[in-house]
Order: C-alpha cells, then structure tokens, then sequence
C-alpha cells in the first residue's frame, strides 16, 4: 500500500492537480486521472481500489486501468512523492 510522502502538498480542481514537494523544492502538474488517483491515496485507497474508481469515473476498462495506474505509482514513487505503507515510521 502506498501514501502520499511527508513534506507533499497538493491541489487539485476539474482541470488536473499540482502537486509540490517542499523538501526538494520540485513541482509537477498532473492530468486529471493522475490527479483524481493522488485524490485517491490521500483517502487512503489500496491500489486496486484505486483502479477500480478509476475505471469508474473515467469509463476504461478494468484491463487497461490496472496497469496504467501501477506504472503512474511507480512513477510516483521514483519521484519520492509516495512512501511504500510500512518503509516510514507512523507520524
């Protein structure tokens, strides 16, 4: 299970999110799939439940979603935006 880093802002709205990591000072701008998905995983969502509201609100297929929300979590946690549950101590 994954959350969102310690040191992570973000916002999000119709048209996509900005999410900012204070620590590193970086920005990045999210399309409003990534966006809804970092919506997602603050609620505390597991991956799956994630590709399932994704599959949802978005109206894809459940094959094509699984996927393509591992690889933008991976994505995510290359950029230290996300922490692996269990590889932080709780705060």
């Amino acid at each position: 299970m994954y959350r969102v880093s310690h040191g992570i802002r973000s916002t999000h709205g119709p048209d996509g999110g900005i999410v900012l990591d204070i620590r590193a000072g970086q920005m990045f701008r999210l399309n409003p799939v990534g966006s809804r998905i970092v919506e997602l995983l603050k609620s505390g969502l597991t991956e799956s439940a994630i590709a399932d509201q994704i599959a949802k609100e978005f109206h894809v297929s459940d094959d094509r979603v699984g996927g393509d929300v591992r690889e933008f979590l991976n994505s995510l946690t290359a950029c230290h935006l996300l922490d692996e549950q269990g590889s932080f101590a709780d705060q």
